[in-house]
């Protein structure tokens, strides 16, 4: 009898268990032909996995979202262990943390593909010290990788004009490590539209910008900007969707302060379904400072928002500049109202954004389109 020819085992890691929903999609198509397992810290959000039952190993590693040597030296020292006894034929690690310790841990227990990839890089917007030591370890996470996969071309060219890595790198489809599911993502879906009809404010001009509330995501601008236009036309508002995060990088006390006493500004917290907030909404506003192919930004073209980003990686990859949206500079408020008072007043150029929309997100960013492209690599690089 001819042997039983035996199934590759991948393991597909995260910093925090929020990013498995980046992965939880793709494991009916994944265990079809690896042995699959997903490790990351713990956290309520393993929930994700439950309707899989046994088909996904878990693994639960604690790791540190922030820099902590002592930390960090345990995780690397569990997830030594952890690789040793599961003895994966590929690792393949997303966010930053997760990259750094899991690459170096499956280098160390010579795990024989190891691949990363980055969904967005934090030193191009820091300075002195912290710079040189994330540049230092983004070339280490490169430097242990087999393979490493930016997320989009932005990424790329922040890796090879600083001098991370020289090793060949490459952008998967369009880039994009999730794609959008279209039927989910539809303004028309009946159930969509009335939710949507119950947070809409009629005759208001409706803004919406989805993300953390934190400083790199260029809440204190956005919220500076949209309290200028606000007491120009009255009939604005902004909706804010997503949590604060006070420990890591707060808003400004004057941000906090204008949050919290204008009526015309409501933040909602997080959503576990943003498309009836964006349904109700005129234009979706990303300022972010940094970002490495932002999944919001799909979204709200998908549900047929005109949108105005910063000029940083992904955004302006994901939108052109007229066409279905606004690219302004980032760290500028300036930009960012007269951007908001051009797209709130001009009812033409508001109408041809959102009819092009929905169409450019279809033509590249279609969830099978980007999950083949991914599956197609690993059949590359882990020969039967």
């Amino acid at each position: 009898m001819a042997n039983r020819q035996v199934a590759k085992k991948i393991l597909r890691a995260c910093t925090v268990p929020q990013s498995i929903g980046f992965v939880v999609g793709m494991i009916p198509d994944l265990t079809k032909e690896y042995e699959v397992g997903v490790l990351s810290s713990p956290g309520v959000e393993w929930a994700m996995l439950d309707k899989y039952g046994d088909a996904v190993k878990r693994l639960e590693v604690p790791m540190e979202r922030h820099i902590s040597p002592l930390r960090d030296l345990r995780s690397l020292w569990r997830l030594v262990r952890v690789f040793r006894r599961e003895r994966p034929d590929m690792v393949h690690s997303m966010t930053p943390k997760a990259g750094l310790l899991c690459m170096l841990a499956a280098w160390i227990t010579r795990v024989p593909v190891r691949v990363h990839m980055f969904t967005g890089l934090v030193f191009p917007t820091a300075t002195g010290l912290k710079r040189r030591i994330l540049m230092a370890t983004d070339r280490l996470t490169c430097a242990c990788a087999t393979h490493v996969l930016p997320e989009g071309e932005g990424v790329k060219r922040d890796l090879l004009d600083n001098g991370i890595t020289r090793k060949p790198i490459k952008v998967l489809g369009y880039g994009n490590c999730r794609g959008i599911d279209l039927d989910r993502f539809d303004p028309t879906l009946s159930e969509v539209q009335a939710e949507a009809a119950k947070l809409r404010k009629p005759e208001v001009f409706t803004f919406i910008a989805i993300g953390r509330l934190v400083g790199d995501k260029g809440i204190n601008e956005l919220v500076a900007a949209f309290s200028r236009l606000n007491r120009e036309l009255p009939a604005t508002c902004l909706i804010l969707v997503g949590p604060q995060e006070k420990e890591l990088d707060p808003l400004s006390p004057a941000t906090l302060s204008e949050i919290e006493s204008n009526p015309a500004i409501e933040a909602v917290g997080n959503q576990a379904d943003v498309r009836p907030w964006l349904a109700a909404a005129d234009c979706h506003v990303l300022a972010s400072y940094r970002e490495g192919f932002p999944n919001v930004v799909i979204e709200a073209g998908a549900m047929g928002l005109p949108q105005i980003v910063t000029d940083i990686n992904g955004a302006n990859e994901i939108i052109i500049n007229g066409q279905n949206g606004t690219i302004i500079p980032p760290k500028d408020t300036e930009e960012l109202y007269a951007a908001m008072h051009r797209i709130a007043g001009d009812s033409d150029l508001r109408r041809t954004q959102a009819a092009n929309a929905r169409a450019l997100i279809a033509s590249r960013y279609e969830q099978s389109y980007v999950r083949r492209c991914l599956y197609n690599f690993y059949r590359e690089i882990l020969p039967k």
